[in-house]
């Protein structure tokens, strides 16, 4: 069977793939039409749990949780607490002139980031650098080296192509690797979240990221010490895909906000479930993932998929 690329939450066999695209990337009707082939058979929902106090809990069964999808619960087909899947990582840097004047400590804190959480043997990056329009800098990797080296050539200067950006890297890489459910696949944005130059809108990006199943962590560069509009763009992108927002007030806050992220990726758990009724009409359906008779837990999750559209 053929479906369409919207078909990204699902996970199977990959029986066709796309050419890499150029370095630079800009959307286009053409680049819309990429199709892959999956056997359509499960959904992915990689989620954290923590307690009221945000510590991480780890020590839970298939058995304490329940899966609604649209309120209906489904039985979960596969279970495991995740902390050695092998990671997929876009690494999205705002090089636009609103955070030239942070930009060396932010590239710092990056490589320090890299450093700390690609394993060379098992997980693979990307580094992606976006002003007027999104540019690939170091195409996906587990080499370390190239990766810092990517981050250390960035220069600062230009607009802001987040949501194009977005798009780019969930389409066009992280849902390459097949079959998904094999893969860990998140990104962390180092952005002010000020969108004016992106051809794609601000849902379109947040579509494909589910479309991709990635999980989305942004780090605000802004410094105004209120929340802007893009602070609320960062957080709408992290909330909706079961992510994390993070606002270091000061720039020697943003290592620790990188070192939160790290720590997060090693400690999630992940669920496989068929949907019944298994729905073929592309439209967006709500998931929800509880802990059985435990309110003082809190699951952090993705709001939902895009089922496929049979061709």
């Amino acid at each position: 069977m053929k479906y369409a690329a919207i078909l990204g939450i699902f996970a199977g066999a990959l029986s066709a793939q796309t050419a890499k695209p150029p370095a630079t990337v800009t959307a286009s009707d053409e680049d819309a039409q990429t199709r892959i082939s999956v056997d359509v058979t499960r959904v992915q929902l990689l989620f954290t749990v923590s307690d009221k106090r945000g510590r991480f809990v780890t020590d839970l069964s298939k058995d304490d949780f329940e899966v609604f999808e649209s309120k209906k619960s489904q039985k979960i087909m596969e279970f495991t607490a995740e902390t050695d899947l092998p990671l997929r990582l876009a690494i999205l840097i705002d090089t636009s002139n609103s955070i030239r004047e942070r930009f060396k400590f932010q590239q710092e804190a990056a490589s320090d980031f890299v450093n700390t959480v690609i394993r060379p043997n098992e997980d693979r990056a990307i580094v992606v650098s976006f002003d007027t329009a999104p540019e690939l800098v170091a195409d996906l990797t587990g080499d370390v080296e190239k990766l810092n080296n990517a981050i250390r050539s960035l220069r600062a200067g230009g607009g802001t192509a987040l949501y194009d950006a977005i798009f780019f890297a969930c389409r066009d890489k992280l849902m390459q690797d097949q079959p998904r459910f094999k893969f860990r696949r998140a990104m962390v944005i180092l952005s002010d979240g000020d969108d004016n130059q992106s051809r794609y809108t601000r849902d379109q990006a947040l579509e494909m990221a589910h479309k991709a199943d990635v999980v989305i962590y942004s780090i605000s560069t802004n410094r105004l010490g209120i929340e802007s509009d893009g602070d609320k763009v960062l957080k709408y992108f992290a909330e909706q895909t079961g992510g994390l927002a993070f606002f270091p007030f000061q720039s020697k806050d943003l290592a620790q906000s990188f070192e939160n992220i790290a720590n997060e990726l090693r400690h999630q758990y992940n669920v496989l479930y068929r949907p019944e009724p298994l729905k073929t009409d592309g439209q967006y359906h709500e998931v929800s993932v509880k802990v059985r008779n435990r309110k003082d837990l809190v699951v952090r999750a993705r709001k939902g998929y895009y089922a496929p559209v049979l061709q």
